[in-house]
């Protein structure tokens, strides 16, 4: 445990649920995580407990409370968002926007389930996982995070270095400033500035707009395709379904996980607050949505006809195409607002990376603190954007490699961080009336189901180029009766069992996890054990196919 995290005598651990838990009491690895909420458009004091009884109170406590999820959300439509709904727009037009529907409940349940680990426990997600299942998925999720959020980072700096030739500035000193600029807004101590700058990103993604209006593609089509599922006719199955899975792959990002829970507690935000942050995430939600929605239409809209549809090569072209066939002003506002969303995605997934290791490490890690008073925490940030700006300025080095194999190493890891995400947000020793309800285990259970499937797709995808669209329905296929299967076989051997008492939520909104040494290790069920064992089994064997693959990929191309 951190230096930090006060101690209870034994005695305080009687009762599981206490009604209220003193702040002195709670799990609190760096005290900077403890005072007034001082947000980017607001303060809310600590001892400012009393009930929000006016809209005007509630109101002035929203804006105060806003920013985790609108962050979190408008970073996660980064440089390789806008480099995948593009695609999808100019090879397939507005056939795969239904996929944007479906997405909304899973982003939902995912954030609204960190929103609240991090209100309630304190405690980063990197640290919960090291704490509750023991070192080899503490370290598995700390190094995994980084080496993907270090290539995401890189990924962010093509887009910027995209953005800046389109532009006419040249890219060497665009993409210095571009880092400065990042670490800079980091790095002055201040919460409130750090945040102040995020929102001002948040309100340039919304540039997305004015596009779409100057492009005017067909309001009749974009509706029927936003709710009618279908694929693109005379279009190569296999071929979808991998862009379709590159959409939810860069949708639901395992960077969001960690960083959103990190930063609400960097907030100061606590479970009396929860309500609020859930406005904030689906004002977050809508405006993914729309940007997403925005790029699919307008780059249909812009390419028909022309010879460039279904020729998708880069974010770049796209811009190109846009000053081309709808006006130089729509090119130019594509390459700011493709700069903006990879400065606020470099900026997010950083931080996501510094938050994890500075928590599991124990050192000090907060916004509120000056680069000299937590020296490590800042350093990882400063080096992630260092290492990623110069492997971008290097001549010859492989981009669209990197590219491919950040989007395959994100739906290679993306199931075991939603796995972990449902076992913590059913630990009654971390969550207490906090915990999930059956309605959302069932969902969430459907979800990670669904995400080992599309993960398995898209690391056959990589590993046997040539994998045909039957054999992609029989994995489908295949998982879905194993799913199902498992599912029944679970039903069963939970009949006759007591069900467990639903999460009683009286006296929540004061419940705080208590300090990490004064919980019970959690008893894992064999079945439990059998499947996180298969779990590591499929991580380490995929994720060296997908190594070695990217490596010959990078051999072949010398």
């Amino acid at each position: 445990m951190s230096e930090n995290t006060p101690r209870l005598p034994p005695e305080a651990s009687n009762t599981p649920f206490p009604r209220s838990t003193p702040a002195a009491s709670v799990a609190v690895l760096d005290d900077a995580h403890v005072g007034d909420i001082r947000g980017a458009l607001g303060t809310i004091r600590r001892e400012d407990t009393g009930a929000r009884t006016g809209l005007g109170a509630k109101f002035r406590t929203l804006i105060a409370i806003i920013g985790p999820g609108l962050i979190v959300m408008v970073g996660d439509n980064d440089a390789g968002a806008f480099g995948t709904y593009t695609q999808a727009g100019q090879n397939y037009g507005t056939r795969l926007l239904w996929t944007l529907l479906l997405l909304i409940p899973v982003l939902y349940v995912n954030q609204e389930m960190v929103l609240r680990l991090g209100a309630v426990t304190g405690v980063g997600h990197a640290r919960l996982i090291l704490e509750r299942f023991g070192k080899f998925w503490g370290a598995f999720s700390v190094i995994d995070l980084f080496l993907l959020n270090a290539l995401t980072i890189v990924t962010e700096f093509i887009g910027i270095s995209l953005g800046l030739t389109y532009l006419g500035i040249p890219k060497v000193p665009g993409v210095v400033v571009a880092a400065l600029f990042v670490i800079g807004a980091a790095s002055t101590g201040s919460f409130r500035r750090f945040e102040r700058v995020c929102l001002v990103l948040v309100a340039g993604s919304l540039l997305l707009v004015p596009i779409l209006v100057m492009a005017h593609p067909s309001a009749g089509s974009v509706g029927h395709d936003f709710v009618v599922p279908g694929f693109p006719p005379g279009a190569e199955l296999s071929t979808v379904m991998l862009l379709i899975i590159a959409i939810v792959g860069t949708t639901v990002a395992p960077w969001q996980l960690f960083f959103q829970q990190s930063y609400i507690i960097d907030k100061r935000i606590t479970p009396r607050f929860i309500r609020y942050e859930k406005v904030d995430l689906w004002i977050g939600i809508v405006i993914v949505i729309v940007g997403a929605a925005a790029m699919m239409a307008f780059t249909t809209a812009a390419f028909a006809g022309h010879p460039e549809a279904g020729q998708f090569t880069d974010a770049g072209g796209v811009a190109t195409g846009l000053g081309n066939y709808v006006s130089r002003t729509a090119g130019v506002l594509f390459a700011i607002a493709l700069i903006d969303a990879s400065i606020i995605g470099a900026a997010a997934v950083g931080l996501s990376t510094s938050y994890a290791v500075a928590d599991v490490v124990g050192i000090r890690h907060s916004l509120h603190r000056k680069p000299t008073e937590a020296k490590g925490f800042y350093a990882v940030f400063v080096a992630l954007m260092g290492i990623a700006a110069t492997i971008v300025l290097i001549p010859g080095s492989p981009l669209g490699l990197l590219t491919e194999g950040v989007q395959t190493l994100a739906g290679v890891l993306l199931p075991s961080a939603t796995v972990f995400l449902l076992l913590l947000c059913n630990d009654r020793e971390v969550l207490g009336p906090w915990v999930n309800g059956p309605k959302t285990n069932l969902f969430s259970s459907a979800v990670v189901a669904v995400l080992v499937m599309l993960s398995i797709v898209l690391t056959a995808s990589v590993l046997f180029p040539a994998i045909t669209s039957t054999q992609i329905l029989l994995i489908l296929g295949g998982g879905a009766v194993l799913a199902l299967v498992a599912g029944i076989v679970l039903a069963l051997r939970r009949r006759g069992r007591p069900a467990a008492p639903p999460p009683n939520r009286e006296g929540a909104a004061t419940w705080r996890m208590p300090p990490l040494a004064l919980l019970t290790r959690p008893q894992l069920s064999t079945g439990r054990r059998l499947g996180l064992t298969v779990l590591r089994g499929y991580l380490l064997i995929a994720m060296a196919l997908v190594i070695v693959r990217v490596v010959q990929l990078a051999l072949a191309g010398h």
